[in-house]
């Protein structure tokens, strides 16, 4: 039988996607692609309420492009709004996610006795990390590696921990392993994520620092990056021994929020902007040539003209590579639902127009401070005899050559920037 997935959300849900097709392929099935399947998998986001949406327009248009496919619905909408799922008519199997290989095991079930199902169970407390590794990913040069799951911060806007209960963490030695397999299948680069990556290993007897420690080990493997991380869970010790690391990329994704202090405090964010901006010039000090990247949420509830103009500014001052700006999603079970004040869709389109034209400008900037240095670039992808790969600190760069620089690293001088995209020629 022919099996499709299809994935919304973020990097731990494009890992989990992996992981099921392996175990779909072990057990005989042929991945397929969206013109011919006979059950789709659906691997859902709930971040924003746009999210939902999303993922109920492709459950939709995958229904009616073959009516008698099996929909099969897991991720994080199944699990935190498992009701709501439970209700969608054109879905046979809902899956949450606190064990995705149930999704197999579960489409066997529907498949001799035509019932519809839904399993979702509630996150515990001491639930294991049970997430199966994979052996191969989509991209050839660069592999993604879920070593954390669970966030336990409860900001007042987030429905994640609802939908991914505990922290809890991906054993060292399975790390290692897991490293070995992919650096064997000619992987150069791998990059850790977790839904709170920065509380790996809490409650154990290791850390982040350990994982990357673990990784770098592997013969073969070239490079390590890390996924998103919480500001005050990066200390100096963690940064020396990153800096220690030859195979660490410096690339810090510090997801920001906000820069107004009185808007961090309602949404229950655990540092205050002079906090973070001192961890970004600590981190600027010891990796010289170090991209911070971020996510700036605008429109939050009760935010005010001031507190918005604070934000942007802050976003000056700091300079980021790169900064993702969103507007904030009300959502059902969450603080920040019900609290007064709330900013109209109209200003936060406004805000977010705003915003995002100082996030390019900042980009820009830091893209143009690249011109004049030679690099190392893992290439990855060739579109007209053009090769486009990324620096070690993540500026996307292209050189024209008639040599296949696919999973090469090779020194590249940039001599010009345009669109967010760095310019160069071998060297």
């Amino acid at each position: 039988m022919k099996v499709y997935f299809y994935t919304l959300g973020c990097k731990v849900n494009q890992y989990e996607t992996q992981s099921m097709r392996e175990i779909f392929e072990t057990a005989g099935y042929t991945v397929s692609s969206e013109q011919d399947f006979d059950i789709a998998v659906i691997n859902s986001c709930t971040v924003t309420a746009e999210s939902n949406r999303k993922t109920r327009q492709v459950i939709h248009r995958l229904k009616r492009k073959n009516p008698d496919a099996i929909i099969v619905l897991t991720g994080c909408m199944a699990q935190a709004f498992s009701k709501e799922s439970s209700e969608i008519e054109d879905v046979d199997i809902v899956v949450g996610n606190t064990d995705i290989t149930k999704v197999f095991s579960l489409t066997q079930e529907f498949l001799q006795q035509k019932n519809k199902i839904f399993n979702v169970s509630e996150h515990e407390r001491y639930e294991h990390f049970n997430t199966p590794s994979i052996n191969d990913f989509a991209e050839r040069t660069r592999s993604y590696m879920k070593i954390e799951d669970g966030c336990e911060r409860y900001c007042t806007y987030c429905i994640i921990p609802f939908a991914r209960g505990f922290v809890r963490s991906k054993p060292l030695r399975e790390i290692k392993r897991e490293a070995k397999v992919l650096a064997d299948k000619g992987f150069r680069e791998i990059v850790l994520v977790g839904i709170n990556l920065s509380a790996y290993g809490k409650g154990e007897d290791f850390n982040l620092c350990d994982a990357v420690d673990a990784v770098c080990q592997v013969d073969g493997i070239k490079r390590v990056r890390l996924g998103s991380l919480e500001p005050d869970h990066i200390s100096d010790e963690m940064l020396e021994r990153f800096k220690n690391q030859e195979k660490f990329c410096p690339q810090f994704h510090l997801s920001l929020q906000s820069g107004s202090d009185a808007t961090l405090k309602r949404m229950n964010r655990h540092y205050d902007k002079a906090f973070y901006l001192d961890l970004v010039n600590r981190i600027r000090a010891m990796f010289p040539d170090a991209a911070i990247t971020t996510d700036i949420m605008v429109g939050f509830a009760g935010e005010t003209e001031e507190e918005f103009s604070e934000s942007l500014e802050f976003l000056k001052e700091v300079g980021f590579a790169k900064a993702h700006v969103f507007a904030y999603s009300r959502r059902e079970g969450t603080v920040a639902f019900g609290m007064p004040n709330q900013v109209t869709n109209t200003e936060k389109q406004r805000r977010s127009k705003i915003m995002l034209e100082a996030a390019a400008q900042s980009e820009t900037a830091f893209l143009e401070r690249q011109k004049g240095k030679t690099v190392p670039v893992l290439f990855e992808t060739e579109e007209n005899g053009c090769y486009f790969g990324y620096t070690p600190n993540y500026s996307r760069v292209c050189v024209k050559s008639e040599e296949d620089l696919s999973g090469e690293i090779k020194n590249v001088e940039i001599t010009s920037c345009e669109n967010g995209v760095c310019y160069g020629k071998l060297v």
